[in-house]
């Protein structure tokens, strides 16, 4: 049978007045993809700042002093406490009181007036691998920078080596600048998929998929008119994320709005044909639902790059981050927003999301039958 339009806008027509009358789908429509990115933006951080510190300056003179003022100078340590005796800091790290006690040795003036090398302790709590790594690299930073001032001070000498340094695209090192842009994959692949995944499944379960196997519609035409609307919502939904986070969250949109659209397009249908074949597939709205968040959310979450650099992740699953579609919706978005690139630059993850539309496409329409089973 010849594939008709009139009758493919005519399903479309069905499932936007089926979705106008089920408050919960619109509610995941619309509702949940700002909520989801509200919740994440501000819940999900990476910075480390205001670091709980404890001092114990064994030294109590003006040069110890004035290394602990930089540390305060630093703005990424909170000295909360001074310590009078070594005895104090075991129960303030067990109780989580500070995250990092600063030992400064009695001798530590002294040496440093004679040029001599000294250590100063930093215990960190180690509980928390990923605040205690950062802190301890900034308390070495600190230091360093210190001893080096002090140093040259001495010898009234100029560094023969400065480092200007400068960082492109995220100049503050804000976690949320990196964090948004990739929210916006992680959710649009989840709610997509959320979406469409109850489609087919509703019609078998509500028994009107007998009253459309008795039309003439063929497969092709019932997926792509229940596609057809999701597109449109998908497409308003990435509008509204990216309105979102520039307005709450002021992350930067330097790039083409236009190329976002048209990639989120790709990366959308993609989405929503695989929520499709997963209705076909199940026939069950629960199981659907279940499908649906255990093939989005786990590897757009996980393996997209998002949460871990696909670099420290094991080679096998290196191999697997392939095959998801975040992975390279997540490299248009941060390249989008934060680097304001364009076309020539993303000509690659474009085409690999089309033929994720297709083959999304393709899955669902094959997978889909108008037969009654008996």
């Amino acid at each position: 049978m010849a594939f008709d339009v009139f009758r493919l806008l005519a399903i479309a027509r069905k499932e936007l007045l089926q979705l106008r009358r089920d408050v919960r789908s619109l509610i995941l429509a619309f509702l949940l993809p700002l909520l989801l990115l509200a919740l994440f933006g501000y819940a999900i951080s990476w910075d480390v700042s205001d670091i709980r510190t404890a001092v114990l300056d064994q030294d109590r003179s003006a040069t110890s002093r004035a290394f602990v003022d930089a540390y305060r100078a630093s703005g990424y340590f909170s000295v909360r406490q001074d310590l009078e005796r070594s005895s104090e800091i075991d129960a303030l790290l067990t109780r989580g009181s500070v995250q990092m006690v600063l030992v400064i040795p009695p001798d530590f003036s002294e040496r440093l007036g004679a040029n001599r090398p000294v250590a100063v302790q930093a215990l960190v709590d180690g509980s928390d691998a990923n605040t205690a790594t950062i802190a301890l690299a900034y308390a070495r930073a600190i230091t360093r920078d210190y001893a080096l001032e002090t140093q040259l001070q001495g010898r009234l000498l100029q560094p023969p080596i400065t480092t200007d340094s400068r960082v492109w695209y995220n100049e503050e090192l804000l976690s949320r600048n990196m964090i948004v842009p990739g929210l916006i994959a992680v959710i649009m692949m989840i709610v997509a998929a959320m979406l469409t995944s109850l489609t087919i499944a509703r019609e078998w379960e509500r028994g009107t998929m007998e009253q459309l196997a008795a039309t003439p519609v063929t497969r092709s035409e019932v997926v792509l008119g229940k596609l057809l609307p999701y597109v449109v919502i998908g497409l308003i939904d990435v509008v509204m994320c990216a309105v979102l986070g520039v307005w709450l969250f002021d992350v930067p949109l330097r790039g083409s709005v236009l190329l976002l659209m048209t990639l989120s397009t790709a990366y959308i249908i993609g989405s929503l044909g695989l929520g499709i074949f997963i209705s076909a597939a199940a026939r069950s709205q629960l199981l659907a639902t279940q499908l649906a968040m255990l093939t989005t959310f786990l590897p757009a979450f996980l393996l997209s790059g998002f949460m871990y650099a696909i670099d420290v992740l094991p080679k096998g699953l290196q191999m697997v981050t392939y095959l998801v579609p975040a992975r390279y919706f997540l490299v248009v978005t941060r390249g989008i927003f934060l680097k304001g690139v364009g076309a020539d630059v993303l000509r690659v993850q474009g085409l690999l999301m089309i033929a994720f539309a297709i083959i999304g496409i393709a899955l669902a329409i094959h997978f889909f039958r108008k037969e009654l089973r008996t």
